[in-house]
């Protein structure tokens, strides 16, 4: 029988450690990687929003400790679990040490003003750290978001393809060097990040480009987008301005999920267990929650990125109506409801009126074609995603997609008498979810199966996905075989 203890409320919360090769050891704050998904971190922060400065010091002395005993040296990380329902912070323990340099370092190096990879090529060459322990501060607090290439709609299936449009939030420009750097040595940190309108800046460390192809064969992750600010409010609501303004197009992402993490209250309380997500989307993602306002302000976009279309086909030559003025008012449809959009003109911009009763300003450059619209409302700078579905436009911003429709009025009203489409039953075919490898098929032609058996392994991005029956019935027909590579909705199998 094998024993072991069970922690309440697990928190993952790990220490940097920094050594030279002349047995100079530093602890560089702790950081929090709480929330994850399948054992995978999804947002890390530094410091802790858990982690008191008395736990800080007995984590990071232990962390230190361990270090010296095998006589390590460069950057390290020792990870820990902590519980949660033990708030006196006693409750830590040690879970592995990773001896290289983690996915997560830019938020500590964010909170101290360190660069991390400079000082190991330092300690390399055999120079001594050039600060101790006492130099060592935390300055604001700093958010990452791992921007990964996956369906957070479809159960965060993985996604390839080519990144047809890739653009970070930003323009990069230095900042000044750190005090601790300062403190201990005269070389000045090169590192950049870039602005936003907060009081914090926002980093993009990434290794692809734009026209790269996001493959099966590797590792899901895009980009890390890292804020700092001064507070962890602020750090994370640059994370939501920035996340809004992250434009990529080709393979699925996660970028709405991420937004929507940001702006969930119990994230933002702190409230943090390895299991937060497990236990806040039990039925999976299906889009942040969009509140009246934030209703009101898409529509009050939506409205006028259909005017500014229209106005623009307006002016096309030949046309037998000849050139009609387009009346400045729309009826956006979203989320089942009609509300009624009207526009008048003042020296920032527009005015829109929606329902007669609820009037917003509007100001921007927006043309169309354009897949952004940045601007603001109310005075309030606003990122709307915008992307042409057919007839209809699929608005994205504060961690939610939304189609919606755009007509002027009296069409409006006849779209009431169409008769919707309706989609074909695919329910007999098990289809391929993502691009991928068929590593195996657990059925034949003539095979029985019931709802939830196992029927086909799919591999893609270092995950195995086994795939089920969503009901019972009787193979008709393979169309599949092991060691095929599968792209998205391929048929494996038919039932009949």
């Amino acid at each position: 029988m094998f024993i072991e203890k069970f922690i309440e409320s697990p928190r993952h919360i790990e220490i940097q450690v920094l050594g030279d090769q002349h047995g100079n050891i530093v602890y560089l704050n702790e950081r929090e990687c709480s929330v994850q998904r399948r054992h995978q971190k999804v947002v890390e922060e530094a410091p802790s929003p858990f982690v008191s400065p008395k736990m800080r010091k007995a984590m990071g002395e232990q962390a230190v400790a361990l270090a010296r005993a095998v006589g390590y040296y460069s950057a390290g990380t020792v990870e820990l679990i902590v519980s949660g329902a033990d708030t006196t912070g006693e409750s830590f323990y040690f879970l592995e040490m990773n001896t290289r340099l983690q996915v997560e370092h830019p938020v500590t190096e964010e909170i101290t003003g360190l660069d991390l990879v400079e000082q190991m090529i330092r300690v390399a060459a055999g120079e001594r750290l050039a600060f101790g322990q006492e130099d060592v501060k935390i300055n604001g607090w700093s958010v990452e978001n791992r921007v990964y290439a996956e369906d957070p709609y479809r159960g965060f299936l993985p996604s390839t393809g080519r990144l047809v449009r890739y653009r970070t939030p930003g323009t990069q420009t230095p900042f000044a060097s750190s005090e601790v750097e300062k403190r201990g040595s005269e070389q000045v940190d090169t590192r950049f990040s870039t602005s936003l309108e907060t009081n914090g800046r926002v980093r993009v460390d990434d290794g692809v480009a734009e026209g790269g192809e996001v493959s099966r064969f590797y590792d899901p992750m895009i980009a890390k987008l890292i804020t700092w600010a001064p507070t962890r409010e602020e750090a994370i609501d640059a994370q939501v301005a920035a996340l809004d303004r992250f434009e990529i197009d080709g393979p699925g992402h996660n970028i709405d999920f991420l937004s929507a993490l940001m702006q969930h209250p119990r994230f933002r309380s702190g409230a943090l267990t390895t299991g937060f997500i497990a236990e806040e989307y039990p039925d999976g993602f299906h889009g942040a929650p969009a509140s009246d306002p934030l209703i009101d302000r898409i529509a009050a976009v939506a409205a006028m990125i259909g005017l500014e279309t229209d106005a623009r086909g307006a002016e096309i030559s030949g046309q037998l109506n000849g050139h009609e003025g387009v009346a400045a008012e729309r009826v956006v449809r979203i989320g089942g409801r009609d509300l009624h959009v009207s526009f008048d003109e003042d020296e920032d911009g527009l005015i829109a009126t929606i329902d007669g009763d609820r009037s917003l300003s509007l100001a921007g450059d927006w043309a169309p074609g354009q897949p952004l619209f940045d601007g603001t409302v109310d005075g309030e700078p606003v990122a709307i995603r915008v992307e042409r579905k057919g007839r209809r436009w699929k608005l994205t911003t504060r961690g939610a997609s939304h189609l919606v429709d755009v007509w002027p009025p009296h069409v409006a009203a006849l779209t009431r008498h169409m008769i919707e489409k309706v989609p074909p039953d695919l329910s007999k075919f098990l289809l391929c979810p993502m691009p991928g490898l068929l590593v195996s098929l657990t059925v034949k032609e003539g095979d029985k199966v019931e709802a939830g058996q196992p029927l086909a392994t799919v591999e893609a991005m270092k995950m195995e996905n086994i795939l089920r029956a969503e009901k019972a019935g009787t193979v008709k027909r393979v169309e599949a075989k092991p060691g095929d590579s599968l792209q998205v909705d391929a048929v494996i199998l038919e039932l009949e």
